[in-house]
């Protein structure tokens, strides 16, 4: 992932590790526990869904939408992931090896199908 200064690459641990930087700078670990971490990611996606409340289904790209409207929802989406990154940590979770395995489980679970004719 890209566009942050300086071509640093952004990766799941960076962001863990600038939020608890950023945390530990304020005082705040002490309120970061797991159920709090939740309810705050709650009301986070709480807030996204509230972007699009009343917009009807919507196109990918999200066409005619004013370049406010999606640097909005781009802060969002951000606040959505930096909680759930911050609420793996505070679990004790590895979130990337965690999708990877999830990942292989859904690739077994709803295979590819042979779209080749049957004679």
């Amino acid at each position: 992932m890209s566009g942050v200064p300086g071509g640093e690459s952004v990766t799941l641990d960076l962001l863990r590790l600038k939020m608890a930087e950023f945390a530990e700078e304020r005082g705040w670990g002490a309120y970061h526990t797991p159920r709090n971490l939740l309810f705050a990611l709650v009301g986070e996606v709480g807030e996204l869904s509230a972007v699009f409340q009343w917009k009807g289904e919507v196109a990918r790209g999200l066409p005619g939408w004013k370049e406010e409207e999606k640097l909005h929802v781009g802060e969002e989406l951000s606040d959505v992931l930096l909680y759930l990154v911050q609420l793996s940590d505070s679990c004790g979770i590895d979130l990337a090896g965690a999708v990877i395995r999830k990942l292989r489980l859904n690739a077994l679970k709803y295979p590819v199908k042979d779209l080749a004719p049957s004679d």
